[in-house]
């Protein structure tokens, strides 16, 4: 199983929310390629980053700092937030994204991100489920759809998808455990490659993860608030 961590951004800063509410932000440090160096000099290999601005504005924001992680690292990045344009999307893997993440345009706009599925490969395109109440919600989890989370999932699956961040929101930042039965449930039902994402809060939780059958699980506020660290991380990859 893949450890990822996250690292979030707005106004190039480092930060973390709570059940993505933008009025809870934490700035945790002002240099997201320092944060970034830490996590490679540990053995981790992959990152999750996340354009918080870009989720808001509705267009790609940060993609100077994710090009210079990616130059400065040899981190597997994959990208996410306001990607909604097929310019966007290109400005991303340009500026040395691994993978993109779409999320709220696949609720939106299901034509064009299955054009983008196979331009780009399935390999390159992870689906963004993000949900409450397990529908998924969209717009910087602003907005809720009347999709359920399963049926939304399996849909794009019929499509190529093959990998799937799904973050449980009123989990996420919480510290509070993961939706262990929400994950399974997604793992039994639809047969993806599951990145479980929200409320991971100590090591038990990713080892659990790992139990379920997920192929990858995010990290962002138990690192940054020292409830993980990065040598037990190292440990366990």
């Amino acid at each position: 199983m893949k450890i990822i961590p996250a690292i979030d951004i707005i106004d190039g800063k480092c930060v973390r929310l709570s059940k993505g509410d933008y009025a809870t932000q934490k700035i945790y440090n002002e240099n997201p390629v320092e944060v970034a160096k830490e996590f490679e000099s540990y053995g981790i290999q992959h990152l999750h980053l996340v354009d918080l601005d870009g989720a808001r504005s509705k267009h790609i924001v940060n993609h100077k700092v994710l090009e210079k992680i990616a130059s400065e690292t040899s981190l597997t990045i994959d990208f996410g937030g306001g990607l909604k344009t097929l310019q966007d999307i290109e400005t991303a893997f340009d500026s040395g994204a691994a993978q993109i993440t779409i999320g709220s345009i696949a609720v939106q706009d299901p034509a064009f991100c299955i054009d983008l599925i196979q331009k780009y490969g399935p390999e390159k395109i992870i689906l963004g489920a993000d949900c409450e109440h397990r529908k998924i919600k969209t717009s910087g989890w602003m907005e809720e759809s009347t999709l359920y989370v399963i049926d939304f999932i399996l849909q794009y699956r019929e499509k190529g998808i093959k990998n799937v961040i799904c973050t449980d929101i009123a989990k996420d930042g919480m510290l509070q455990g993961a939706s262990d039965e929400l994950y399974t449930e997604i793992v039994n039902k639809t047969k993806v490659n599951l990145i479980a994402s929200g409320g991971i809060s100590c090591i038990d939780d990713v080892k659990k993860m790992k139990e379920i059958g997920c192929s990858g699980t995010i990290i962002g506020k138990a690192i940054y608030e020292g409830k993980i660290s990065l040598e037990e991380l190292q440990e366990f990859i």
